[in-house]
This record gives structure tokens, sequence and C-alpha cells, in this order.
């Protein structure tokens, strides 16, 4: 069996929690590439994927989503999972995404859950505007991802996985 897990990630906060992901599911004995939205071509050689993106202005990031567009009849066809990462504490809105734009992307992949983790915030890895919207919001420098939840989630999939067809 072959996952692929593709997380879009604008900062790279993302993209450290689908590594760990990765490595997660790998301990439980199942072969995984991790691979951004943007580099993937084929999807006939897995048998589930784990997609995500990072959050930004309640969004998933334009790769992901045109990804989750393009792919989407390949997607259904296998168990899939999504995620989004970007809450940072207080500082953030208690729905940080739209519970429509959620829905819509379940829709679309056919998707066995979706969760929304903690982000991460580095102020010296955002652009001008960004920095000037962070200030804006109150949001400073900190790390909220609850690594001992995403694992607990990833290792749930792989013990599901088993029990979908190929």
């Amino acid at each position: 069996m072959r996952v692929l897990v593709s997380p879009a990630s604008k900062h790279g906060g993302t993209a450290q929690i689908g590594r760990a992901m990765a490595s997660t599911l790998r301990q439980q004995g199942i072969d995984v590439d991790v691979t951004q939205p943007e580099d993937i071509v084929d999807l006939s050689w897995y048998s589930g994927f784990i997609l995500g993106s990072g959050l930004y202005l309640g969004s998933w990031l334009p790769a992901a989503t045109h990804f989750v567009d393009e792919y989407r009849d390949g997607i259904r066809q296998k168990p899939t999972w999504l995620f989004s990462s970007g809450p940072l504490g207080e500082a953030t809105p208690k729905e940080p995404i739209d519970p429509d734009k959620v829905d819509h992307l379940v829709e679309l992949t056919g998707a066995v859950e979706h969760r929304v983790f903690g982000g991460r915030l580095v102020t010296e890895h955002l652009n001008r505007t960004e920095r000037f919207i962070a200030r804006w919001v109150g949001a400073t420098d900190s790390d909220h991802r609850p690594w001992d939840e995403i694992e607990q989630w990833t290792t749930s999939i792989a013990a599901q996985l088993g029990t979908f067809d190929d």
C-alpha cells in the first residue's frame, strides 16, 4: 500500500506537518510519498490520500484547491483525508475556515474526514503585507501545531486504510 501525503505550504509549517504524518505512516508499515500538490501528475500509484493546506484568510492555498479541482475524479476513487493548518491561538477566529468551504472540499474529494490543526507563525518568513496583517490581528511568532494530536490522527488513518479495498 502506498499513500500520498500532499501538504500545500506557503512558509513550511504545513509541509512539516505532512512530513510528520508520513513518518507516522511509515512506522505503521505504509509506503508514503510526500509531494507538494503542484508537483503531482499521476495518482494511479496510490491507495489513499492525505491532502492538506495552510489556511490564509480562511481558505486553502490556490495550489491545493487547484489540485483538488483537477484531480477530484481520481481522488474520489480512493480513501482520502483532509487537513488544514493555520489557527494561531486567540488571535484567530474560532472557525478558521468557512464550513461551506470545508463541505465543498469534502464533497469534491469524498473525504472520510477533515481536521484543523494549529499553525505556526514565523514573522521573518512573511512578506510585508503578511507582516502587516499579523500585527493588525495581534499575531506574534508562535507554534500551535499539536504534534501528539497529529500523530494520533495519522495513526488512526493508518488503521482505517486497512479496511478499504484497493
